[in-house]
């Protein structure tokens, strides 16, 4: 599988769990599973956000686009990882990497700057009610939206076309799928500059929109300690705690990945922790949203055709 230091590389092998088989049989029946309820959840969510007339709001308007960007960020490469765990060797394409590694990013990114809105969206509904009809109208909506998807675009996309990679010496990729870090290794040309880049990117897209979620759920929870109702402040909190789990999940998962610093010895614990990071955020937000959310259990009830809801 060495093809020497002079040869071109046009072609990558994952390595996965190739070596260990009875782990990877195990890993392929978790990951269908999950895709499988991804799938499912963020369509039923999507569904039922055009089916219910109650749920054309700017919340739930941004939660559409946060069920559809999941589905499009797991079946950019799961599908992939899937059929490599089925074949002896599990390869993909020079030019499909790369293609899978620009929609991992791009994805991801999007996810991070769509939480934001998401808070912003939060923030004035609970510290500006009676306006928010206004502030928040569907056009200012769509602007946000749109924003989000070529804001990442031109963070992730953009800079990745541009940068001079070069693959020399053997095909082999530590990693399930094409993943950033795991491909800039494996290039033979001097790329520091552009892991500064890289690493300052990352900050900008993993910690600004966390700084400012941060910030729009403190200025929530002033107005909130501000409402002398009881009932307003639990209906206030309830409205918020789907969110604030997505957000715990995803932040979690992706600085564990990407912000605390790889020790070269644990190779596959980072890996399986930046897989959970792509996998367990889209799977898990159509059952929080679900389960914590009454407007959506009420829609899926009704769609069920039940009349009691309790």
């Amino acid at each position: 599988m060495d093809g020497g230091n002079e040869t071109d590389v046009t072609y990558f092998i994952l390595v996965g769990f190739s070596e260990h088989p009875k782990a990877q049989v195990i890993f392929f029946c978790f990951l269908l599973m999950s895709y499988l309820i991804t799938l499912i959840g963020n369509s039923l969510i999507l569904f039922l956000i055009h089916y219910d007339s109650r749920l054309h709001t700017p919340m739930y308007f941004f939660l559409s686009n946060l069920s559809f960007l999941d589905i499009c960020y797991t079946s950019s490469s799961v599908p992939q990882v899937l059929i490599n765990c089925l074949v002896k060797i599990p390869s993909i394409s020079l030019g499909q990497c790369l293609a899978q590694m620009c929609a991992g990013l791009y994805f991801g990114v999007a996810e991070c700057l769509l939480l934001a809105v998401m808070a912003y969206d939060r923030c004035i509904a609970i510290g500006d009610p009676l306006r928010y009809s206004v502030r928040m109208s569907s056009q200012l909506c769509l602007k946000l939206a749109v924003a989000s998807w070529v804001t990442a675009f031109l963070l992730t996309v953009v800079p990745t076309l541009t940068m001079p990679l070069e693959f020399c010496g053997h095909h082999m990729i530590n990693h399930f799928s094409c993943e950033l870090l795991a491909i800039l290794k494996r290039a033979c040309n001097d790329l520091k500059f552009y892991e500064w880049l890289m690493m300052a990117t990352s900050s900008l897209t993993l910690l600004a929109p966390f700084t400012f979620i941060l910030s729009s759920y403190g200025r929530i929870l002033r107005a909130v300690l501000k409402m002398h109702s009881a009932e307003g402040r639990k209906k206030a909190f309830s409205t918020c705690s789907s969110h604030i789990t997505v957000v715990v999940i995803f932040y979690g998962t992706a600085i564990s990945a990407y912000m605390i610093p790889q020790d070269k010895a644990s190779q596959d614990q980072d890996k399986i922790i930046s897989l959970l990071y792509g996998i367990l955020p889209p799977m898990l937000n159509p059952l929080i949203y679900s389960l914590r959310n009454k407007d959506v259990k009420e829609a899926l009830r009704k769609l069920m055709g039940e009349k009691n809801i309790s």
